[in-house]
C-alpha cells in the first residue's frame, strides 16, 4: 500500500462547537468528504505532488484517505493559532522523504512554516547522514542541506488563524493528503 501521489491543502473553521469548527475547516481545506486516518511523517518514495483539485478527483466521497495532518484550535479571542506541514524531498527519488506537523499558539505563518520546514529537513539530514550543527539558524543549514547535493527541495503548507473575537472555537489545519 505505497502512495503514488500527494497534495496538500489548508483550511480555517470558526464555529460554537468545537468539532463543528474542525469540519468547516475539513470543508475550507476541500477535504471533509473523506474517512481520513492520520499517518506519521514519512513522504513516500516516487510519489508524484499533485494539485489539490486533480487529487480530489481522484477521490470519491466516502473514501477511506490517509493524511498527515497538523491541527491547532482555540475559542479565546485574538489568540493567534498556526498548523503547519514541513516536506523535505531527497535527491533520490528512491529514497522517502520526510513530512512534519506543527501546531503552535502565537507564531505567524511564516515563523511556523519555517519552523515546519526545518524539522522536516533536519530529520531527512539525519536520516542521510550529513552533517550539520544542530545549533545554527535554519537558513544556515537549509544551506548545508541543499550544498550537501542530497536534499533537493523542501517547502510548507501553513494556515494561521487569529481566535475569534466573539470566543467560538476557531480550528486551523494543514494537511499531506496521500493517494494510493
Amino acid at each position: 500500500m505505497l502512495p503514488t501521489k500527494i497534495f496538500f491543502t489548508k483550511g480555517v473553521g470558526v464555529h460554537k462547537e468545537y468539532l463543528a469548527s474542525f469540519e468547516l475547516a475539513l470543508r475550507s481545506a476541500g477535504i471533509a468528504p473523506y474517512n481520513l486516518v492520520t499517518v506519521s511523517s514519512i513522504y513516500p518514495p516516487n510519489v508524484k505532488k499533485v494539485s489539490k483539485d486533480e487529487g480530489i478527483k481522484l477521490l470519491p466521497p466516502g473514501s477511506v484517505v490517509h493524511a498527515v495532518m497538523a491541527r491547532n484550535a482555540t475559542n479565546e479571542p485574538n489568540r493567534l493559532v498556526s498548523a503547519s506541514i514541513g516536506v523535505a524531498i531527497p535527491q533520490d527519488p528512491n529514497q522517502y522523504g520526510y513530512l512534519s506537523e506543527h501546531h503552535p499558539f502565537g507564531e505567524t505563518d511564516e515563523k511556523a512554516g519555517e519552523y515546519a520546514e526545518d524539522l522536516a529537513a533536519t530529520m531527512l539530514a539525519t536520516t542521510l547522514g550529513i552533517e550539520f550543527n544542530p545549533n545554527t539558524s535554519w537558513n544556515e543549514r537549509e544551506q548545508v542541506f541543499k550544498a550537501s547535493g542530497q536534499i533537493i527541495r523542501t517547502s510548507n503548507t501553513t494556515q494561521s488563524a487569529i481566535g475569534n473575537k466573539d470566543g467560538l472555537w476557531t480550528t486551523v489545519i494543514a494537511t499531506a493528503v496521500l493517494i494510493e
